[in-house]
């Protein structure tokens, strides 16, 4: 049959692995460092992968094709067998969701003999962490504390890992210098997921209400209601008393 369908240029791919995450029929995966058709009967034509992607690479054309099948849709999303998508041509595994395992309840691992201090002990407990990254059907967000956090709180809080991070998902973003709205993939993430609540941590400045606007506007969308709240830092890395 003749109907509307996606098609990919790949000499203007850049492996990014956007319209991976965005598309919600699973029409598409990362192929040896570039976005592929999977199956036709995947596609539904809408595009809502278009303007995901930052090079131009995916257009609707129409031509022959076979038909949106969305019951195998259905048992295609719902196949645990389905491989990951491969690490991103950049060599970033962005799309590449995987957990991290971390002992219960360990800050600090002994010290080298060389060293006569402890060393820190990473918190973080899954890949990918940035947000416009992180696949929203990746089971590390099932039954997860959520934190939200302006990706420069990292580095103003000195105790970053161990106060905020710990035992948590962490997830993070600049609303400024990522110049987009982070509302639809929260929630998005909120529907898809039993998240046990959502701690959102941001800078004093102004440009971070961006991130606190979007979980707000994200809980109300998903209909849930999950315990939340939020914590800002200083720019002098210090806790802001509310």
């Amino acid at each position: 049959m003749k109907r509307k369908i996606i098609t990919i240029d790949e000499e203007k791919c850049n492996g990014c692995g956007l319209c991976v995450d965005a598309c919600h029929e699973g029409a598409l995966q990362l192929v040896h460092g570039k976005a592929k058709l999977v199956s036709e009967s995947y596609c539904d034509g809408l595009g809502v992968c278009l303007p995901e992607c930052p090079t131009g690479a995916i257009t609707i054309e129409e031509r022959e094709a076979n038909a949106f099948d969305e019951e195998a849709v259905k048992k295609h999303m719902s196949d645990t067998t389905n491989p990951m998508p491969e690490k991103l041509a950049c060599g970033c595994p962005g799309t590449q969701a995987r957990a991290i395992e971390r002992k219960e309840n360990v800050a600090l691992t002994p010290a080298p003999a060389t060293t006569a201090h402890a060393v820190p002990v990473s918190q973080l407990r899954q890949w990918p962490c940035q947000l416009k990254l992180v696949p929203v059907n990746a089971p590390y967000f099932d039954h997860a504390h959520l934190l939200v956090a302006a990706d420069c709180t990292a580095f103003a809080y000195a105790n970053f890992h161990n106060d905020f991070m710990r035992n948590k998902i962490t997830i993070i973003g600049c609303p400024k210098l990522d110049d987009l709205d982070y509302t639809d993939k929260l929630t998005e993430i909120l529907k898809a997921h039993e998240i046990k609540s959502v701690t959102v941590l941001r800078m004093e400045v102004p440009c971070c209400g961006g991130i606190v606007n979007a979980v707000k506007q994200a809980l109300v969308n998903s209909g849930k209601m999950i315990p939340w709240g939020i914590i800002t830092i200083s720019t002098d890395g210090n806790i802001v008393e509310s």
